[in-house]
């Protein structure tokens, strides 16, 4: 309304989903009835534990305050209710609510609290005479002279409460009453003035002739209390008395919110806490509804002497493992909820309605959209937006999609308002960080203590999730503010401080990965993953990132990395040893997504680039050589395979592995067999022989193989490379047992389902069609699926399988006319490596090979491995007849 002098712009205000939230309300405060209204509730017992309460925290700016409003108005009367909000469960008329802002700009003491409550109170026309009379003791001793009806009108409270003119009537017929039932001269004024002994004696002797008292029994005790503020802060428990005697068709139940909660101290200080803990405690006849950026801690023993009451036998609706009964309650625990942020459509229709001219959105579409995903769902980020759109258009230009790419410094400020200095010290080190736990965020901020992360890890906007390796981290938005957002406070960082909270964030990861004596990938991926990210944004050195990237690779297990390198990814942006280890591992954890020319095309960039340290090259060069093999690129995959295995480091055997691969591939088994000899479990020896003897046709051999090299996989812990021989050995079994080889490709879907080997599920689903050859008229249909599937990842042998095992299930039919051009087809697939296939082909048709053939070198001979694959589809017809 006043962001511009354009009339025709209305600005709305909008209130915005909720309904969990006051479905909580509700749910809570009809519970609350139905207990008070028992049978067995004594508003006196101050030992019964208290679920009075109900507590609503997050971060600030996520509309706390105007849920809190919301709801007082929404209790006062039903016209005033959001119309998205269902009616409650109870009669509005039973409660009075009345809401106390805490907050330091508001000016509320404790004093103020509780004359607060009264006045609402006054609104039902009777006197509480038990608290009024302690309050005029009160009165008289701390405002010596001035009339409670002076007081109120000078703080302002007179003029919001329209009862409040009756109270001081109220309190003067409550004094008369009590003077005349003890018989004392004039009214209790009078005897107050002349010392309260007297007040108290006759108190004490004929309370049971003053009805309104009777059965008051605390009421000469807190009469006989010096009258100070720790005094007042028990007169509540008479407030509750007072209201708990009025008549059934009168009595009431006061709903009081008390927002802004966080400005009544800090975890140190807890004078005023203590005071308002009183108050709820000692009114368990009144609904609290507590809104603030904290939750409220009171159901931790570690705070008993700092406050009355703790502990979860105290509140037990407060404590942190107490599951959730109310709707709402979801996000948070029992009557405790954290306020979660606007989901994408909440914030398009804030958005929407917030500003309009001429009946429509004044924002437009596109840009709505912008803000609602930069907000990350946050309220005060979209009304700063709000403004900023007024603001520009105030400059005399119209508001474009990019003006909004903006981090507000007031962010910060709110957010690092009410925080400690060792709490922000490890927020702002935290932020460099996607997630973290205790003990990292204090290495990572360089603190002797892990108290500033305690705490800090209890502030609404750390989040927390069971799901990753660290439990914590910062809302995304406030994460994003503190990293780029300008930074006024008086103990901002430097740049040099920037990059000193870097160093020491990467050191940390490093030490986390190193010191994990489970050797659990999921911490090293953590760690690869958020190491990498600092030392490409920072310029850092890779370190221990060179160990962690080839433990990454060891396993076979391609969890992807998704770093993409600055400016969106692609080559064209690698500056530093960072970015091309960064685009390095991408490449590789994305070769089983992406077809392999573009990781042939990505692994030769960064080798070209010259920015990998020389113990790192070896690991492109390697994994770009096993490209160029599935890509049918023999003689460069075998250059760089020596390459890497003359250079005799750390992927030595696994590139010698690969010699012995290309050797199968060309035919040369002796070779392969021989090389295997020498390989071990580094080389993965037993999956080489296993992959020479499956084409000799000797499954019982490789299935063996297989086998072996799955039980050192698995004593070796390496569940990458035990799914990949599981795999395999699958498709070999295949062609012997379907039934069994059944039970085997159940068992690779299990292990290779929480990985990601994309060649290995390919030849798993071969495994599948070999099994039902024979036996299912449509495996063509199938098989040309997964042709095309095959066809987009480009791993050549791959497709090659897929047509021996076509050729397989022709043979068993004895279907010629099928056979021919399924041949043809694996001929013009296999020119140069896996010729054999085609032999193998006709090996299980009992079809001479064409004349000028390129013939293999097979173990056994020719004519045996003729023998053994004709055997294969002979059994395989004996079975489908008897079957």
């Amino acid at each position: 309304m006043f962001g511009s002098n354009d009339r025709s712009i209305a600005a709305g205000e909008v209130f915005t989903n909720r309904q969990a939230q006051w479905r909580a309300v509700t749910a809570g405060l009809a519970e609350h009835l139905r207990y008070v209204g028992g049978p067995g509730f004594d508003v006196e017992d101050l030992e019964a534990p208290r679920r009075n309460v109900l507590v609503f925290h997050g971060v600030g700016g996520i509309g706390k305050s105007t849920l809190s409003r919301t709801i007082e108005a929404s209790l006062t009367g039903g016209e005033r209710r959001p119309a998205q909000w269902a009616s409650p469960f109870h009669p509005v008329e039973r409660t009075l609510p009345v809401r106390i802002d805490l907050a330091r700009a508001a000016g509320m003491d404790f004093e103020r609290v509780v004359l607060t409550i009264r006045l609402a109170i006054a609104s039902l026309g009777r006197p509480m005479p038990a608290f009024d009379l302690a309050l005029r003791r009160y009165w008289e001793q701390n405002h010596p002279g001035e009339s409670i009806e002076e007081h109120l009108r000078r703080g302002g409270l007179l003029s919001r409460f329209s009862s409040a003119a009756a109270l001081p009537d109220q309190m003067q017929s409550a004094l008369a009453d009590v003077a005349q039932a003890l018989l004392l001269p004039g009214t209790v004024g009078t005897a107050l003035g002349q010392g309260v002994g007297v007040l108290v004696t006759a108190l004490r002797e004929r309370r049971r002739s003053v009805r309104a008292l009777a059965g008051c029994s605390r009421l000469a005790d807190l009469l006989e209390a010096e009258p100070d503020v720790e005094a007042l802060s028990f007169y509540p428990h008479l407030l509750a008395w007072d209201l708990a005697q009025l008549p059934p068709d009168k009595r009431v139940v006061p709903v009081i919110l008390l927002d802004t909660f966080e400005d009544t101290g800090d975890r140190t200080h807890r004078d005023v806490e203590r005071l308002l803990q009183r108050v709820v405690w000692l009114m368990p006849n009144a609904f609290f509804v507590v809104t603030g950026r904290n939750r409220l801690q009171w159901a931790e023993p570690s705070l008993e002497g700092q406050l009355d009451w703790t502990g979860p036998d105290a509140w037990p609706g407060l404590a942190p493992d107490t599951p959730s009964t109310r709707p709402g309650g979801a996000d948070g625990a029992g009557g405790q909820i954290l306020i979660g942020d606007f989901s994408p459509e909440d914030c398009e229709d804030y958005l929407a309605r917030r500003l309009r001219h001429g009946g429509q959105p004044l924002i437009e579409a596109p840009i709505r959209r912008t803000i609602a995903e930069r907000s990350h769902g946050l309220p005060l980020h979209l009304d700063l937006s709000v403004m900023r759109y007024l603001e520009l258009r105030r400059r005399g230009r119209q508001p474009r999609v990019t003006d909004f790419d903006h981090a507000f410094p007031a962010l910060i400020t709110r957010t690092l308002g009410d925080l400690t200095t060792g709490e922000r010290h490890v927020l702002r080190s935290v932020s460099l960080l996607s997630s973290f736990s205790v003990p990292l965020a204090t290495r990572a901020a360089g603190m002797p203590q892990d108290a500033p992360a305690l705490r800090l890890a209890e502030r609404p906007f750390i989040r927390q999730s069971d799901s990753g390796v660290w439990p914590f981290h910062v809302h995304d938005l406030i994460r994003d503010a503190i990293r780029h957002a300008d930074d006024s406070s008086d103990d901002r960082w430097s740049p040099r401080d920037w990059q000193r909270a870097a160093h020491r964030a990467f050191d940390a990861l490093g030490a986390e990965w190193r010191e994990d004596r489970r050797g659990d990938r999921a911490v090293l991926v953590g760690c690869l993953r958020q190491g990498l990210l600092l030392a490409r944004d920072f310029g850092l050195g890779l370190d221990w990132l060179g160990d962690a990237a080839f433990r990454y690779v060891d396993d076979s297990i391609w969890e992807p990395l998704t770093l993409p390198a600055p400016g969106g990814g692609g080559t064209e942006g690698l500056r530093t040893a960072a970015d091309a280890l960064v685009e390095t591992l991408g490449a590789i954890a994305r070769r089983q997504h992406e077809h392999r020319e573009r990781t042939a095309a990505r692994l030769s960039a960064v080798l070209g680039s010259g920015l990998l340290p020389e113990n790192l090259v070896e690991l492109a060069a390697y994994y770009l050589a096993k490209a160029q093999r599935d890509l049918g690129l023999t003689d460069s995959s075998r250059r760089g395979m020596r390459r890497v295995a003359e250079a005799d480091g750390r992927l030595a055997s696994s590139a010698r592995r690969g010699l012995a691969h290309l050797s199968r591939l060309s035919g040369d088994f002796p070779a392969a067999v021989e090389a295997a000899g020498r390989l071990g479990w580094e080389g993965r020896h037993h999956r080489v022989l296993g992959d020479v003897w499956w084409v000799q046709g000797d499954m019982d051999r490789a299935t063996a193989a297989y086998r072996a090299g799955r039980d050192e996989a698995e004593e070796h812990g390496a569940a990458g490379e035990r799914a990949m021989v599981q795999a395999h050995l699958a498709f070999a079994a295949a062609f012997t047992d379907p039934v069994q080889a059944g039970a085997e490709l159940d068992l690779a879907q299990v292990l290779l389902a929480p990985l990601s080997l994309r060649s290995s599920e390919m030849t798993a689903r071969i495994g599948v069609l070999v099994r039902d050859a024979g036996a299912d008229a449509d495996l063509p249909r199938r098989a040309a699926v997964l042709r095309t599937e095959i066809d987009v990842s480009g791993i050549a042998y791959a497709a090659a399988k897929l047509q021996l095992a076509l050729c397989f299930h022709h043979a068993v039919l004895d279907a010629p006319e099928d056979l021919a051009p399924a041949l043809a087809r694996l001929r013009d697939l296999t020119h140069g490596d896996y010729a054999y296939y085609v032999e193998i082909a006709h090996h299980m048709a009992g079809l001479p090979l064409p004349e000028g053939a390129v013939r293999a070198r097979w173990i056994d001979g020719e004519e045996r491995t003729r023998e053994r694959w004709r055997e294969l589809v002979l059994a395989r017809r004996r079975r489908l007849r008897v079957g």
